[in-house]
C-alpha cells in the first residue's frame, strides 16, 4: 500500500471536505404572511407606521424584490400557486375556498380543494431527502385528506380548512385548532406559538436537510392585538396628523369606495409587529442551531393588504386597491429571499416575479428533478444579479370579491399592465414605471399596445382553459373573450 505524504493527505481531506460542503443540500425556510400588503414593512416603505425590524433585517442580509407578485388577489389561489408552481386558473382554483358570491352575474365555476393529483413542493423536497414541516394557515382543502400531512409534509401544526383563526379565543389560547395539539396555556399568542413550533423543528432537524413552511394566520381578520403592542401604537397614532380616509374618487375614480390613505390603525399595527417578532424568533433559531449559513429563507405574502374592506386597517398607497382587486394593491407583495453564497446582502431586484416561481426555485436549489409541467421559473439568475427570461405575467379573477373587487384579468409586459373587466370587456392600460398608482388610463393613446397585450392575455386564457362569468337565470350574457 502506498503511503501518502502528510501534506498531500491534508490537502485531499480538505478537498473532500470542501466538496462535501459544496454538495450539501441547503435547508429551506419559507415565511408566508396572510394579507400583508407591500407597504406594510419598513423595507418597502420608509414611512411605514409599523415596526418590522426583523423582516427589514432579512432584507438587509438578502435580496428584496420591488416587483414581486401574488398569483391572485385572494388567498387560496396564491397558496395553490406557491405549492404547485402553476397558475391557479389551470385547475379553476380562482377564488378563496369557498368564496361563493355573485353580483351582476354569477361567478365562474371554481374548485374548493387543491386536487389530490397535484404535486406539491413539499412532496418534491421530501422525495429529495428533506424533512418537511408546516405550521399555520393552510386553506387548501375542506377535509383531512387535503391537509398538509397528506400533501408532502411530515408534520402539520395548525393547518386545516379554515381561512382564519376562527376557533376558541382566535389569536389567543385556548386556540381549539383541530390540528394544533396540545393546546397552549391560556393567554398564549398564536404567532408566537407557531414560531416556537417552527424553531423546535429546526433545532431537532439541524443536521438537515429540512424544509420549514411557516404560514402565519396573521395579519388576517379578526383584528386582535397583544395589549402591550396595541397601547404602543395608540400612542404613536396620536402623532399622525390628518384623516385616515381620503375622498373616495381620488383612489377609485369610476367606482367610489372608502379607502384608507394613512397607516394608523393600532390593532393592525400590533398584529404586524407581533408577526415580525415571530419571524425574528425563527431567524434567531437558525443562528442558534448553526444552520443560518446553509438555509435559504423566503418571505412573502398571499395577496394585497386590507385597505378596502373589513375595517380597512392598512393603506397600500401609492398602490391602487387592495386585497380582492387585480390592481397593484391587491397583487404586488413583499418578496425577500436570502440564499447564502448566492444573494448579495442588501441587494434589490426589479425582476417581475410571482408565487408560481417558488416551486421551481426551491426544487432547483435542492437538486430535485421536476418531471411535470409548471408555469414558474427558477429565480436563481435574479438572485445572482441577472435577468429573468419572462415576457409576461397573468392574473385571472372571475369573481366578485368580498373586498369589493370586480371580476377581471390582467397582464403585465415590461412596464405596461393591461386590466380587462369581465362584466363588459372594457380594458385599461397603465404604464407602471410612470404611474405606479394606476390612475392614468392610456389605452386610447396606445391602441397597438392594447391589441398586442390583449391578444397575449386571451391566448393565455385558452392555454389554461380559463372560466368566466355566468349569466343569472333569465339575465343577460356577460362578456366573453
Amino acid at each position: 500500500m502506498k503511503i501518502i505524504g502528510a501534506s498531500l493527505l491534508l490537502a485531499l481531506c480538505c478537498s473532500a471536505t470542501c466538496w462535501g460542503e459544496a454538495q450539501r443540500k441547503p435547508n429551506i425556510l419559507v415565511f408566508l404572511v396572510d394579507d400583508l400588503g407591500y407597504a406594510d414593512i419598513g423595507a418597502n416603505n420608509p414611512d411605514c407606521f409599523y415596526d418590522t425590524p426583523h423582516i427589514d433585517g432579512l432584507a438587509e442580509t438578502g435580496q428584496r424584490y420591488t416587483d414581486g407578485y401574488a398569483a391572485n388577489p385572494v388567498c387560496s389561489p396564491t397558496r395553490y400557486a406557491l405549492m404547485t408552481g402553476k397558475y391557479p386558473s389551470r385547475v379553476d382554483a380562482t377564488n378563496f375556498f369557498s368564496g361563493k358570491r355573485s353580483g351582476t352575474f354569477n361567478t365562474a365555476p371554481f374548485i374548493d380543494n387543491m386536487p389530490l393529483d397535484d404535486i406539491t413542493i413539499a412532496q418534491v423536497l421530501k422525495e429529495a431527502g428533506y424533512r418537511t414541516f408546516f405550521a399555520g394557515k393552510w386553506h387548501l382543502g375542506e377535509s383531512e385528506e387535503y391537509y398538509p400531512q397528506h400533501r408532502g409534509f411530515d408534520i402539520n401544526k395548525g393547518g386545516h380548512t379554515k381561512g382564519g383563526p376562527y376557533t376558541g379565543n382566535k389569536y389567543f389560547s385556548p386556540f381549539e385548532n383541530p390540528q394544533l395539539h396540545p393546546d397552549s396555556p391560556e393567554g398564549d399568542h398564536l404567532p408566537d406559538r407557531l414560531a416556537r413550533e417552527t424553531a423546535q423543528f429546526i433545532e431537532e432537524n439541524k443536521e438537515g436537510p429540512f424544509f420549514a413552511y411557516l404560514s402565519f394566520y396573521s395579519v388576517h381578520t379578526p383584528l386582535m392585538g397583544r395589549p402591550d403592542l396595541v397601547a404602543k401604537y395608540e400612542e404613536r397614532a396620536k402623532e399622525i396628523a390628518g384623516e385616515a380616509f381620503a375622498e373616495e374618487e381620488q383612489i377609485f375614480g369610476d367606482k367610489a369606495r372608502r379607502v384608507r390613505v394613512l397607516q394608523k390603525h393600532a390593532v393592525y399595527a400590533a398584529m404586524v409587529e407581533a408577526m415580525d417578532e415571530a419571524v425574528g424568533k425563527v431567524l434567531q433559531q437558525l443562528e442558534d442551531s448553526g444552520v443560518a449559513d446553509n438555509t435559504i429563507v423566503v418571505f412573502t405574502s398571499d395577496n394585497g393588504g386590507l385597505s378596502t374592506s373589513e375595517g380597512s386597517p392598512t393603506s397600500n398607497l401609492p398602490l391602487r386597491g387592495g386585497k380582492g382587486w387585480v390592481y397593484e394593491g391587491g397583487i404586488r407583495e413583499p418578496w425577500i429571499i436570502r440564499y447564502p453564497g448566492v444573494t448579495k446582502p442588501g441587494s434589490v431586484s426589479d425582476a417581475q416575479i410571482c408565487s408560481i416561481d417558488l416551486f421551481p426555485t426551491l426544487a432547483a436549489a435542492a437538486g430535485a428533478e421536476i418531471e411535470h409541467e409548471i408555469d414558474g421559473l427558477d429565480l436563481k439568475p435574479t438572485l445572482q444579479g441577472g435577468e429573468l427570461q419572462r415576457d409576461a405575467l397573468f392574473w385571472h379573477y372571475p369573481h366578485y370579491s368580498n373586498q369589493g373587487g370586480i371580476p377581471g384579468g390582467a397582464i403585465r409586459m415590461g412596464d405596461f399592465k393591461l386590466f380587462e373587466r369581465y362584466e363588459d370587456g372594457q380594458v385599461h392600460l397603465y404604464n407602471l414605471k410612470n404611474d405606479l398608482g394606476e390612475q392614468n388610463d392610456i389605452a386610447a393613446a396606445y391602441p397597438e399596445k392594447v391589441a398586442q397585450m390583449r391578444a397575449r392575455l386571451h391566448a393565455w386564457y385558452e392555454e389554461v382553459d380559463a372560466k368566466f362569468l355566468q349569466p343569472k337565470d333569465g339575465g343577460p350574457m356577460p362578456w366573453r373573450p
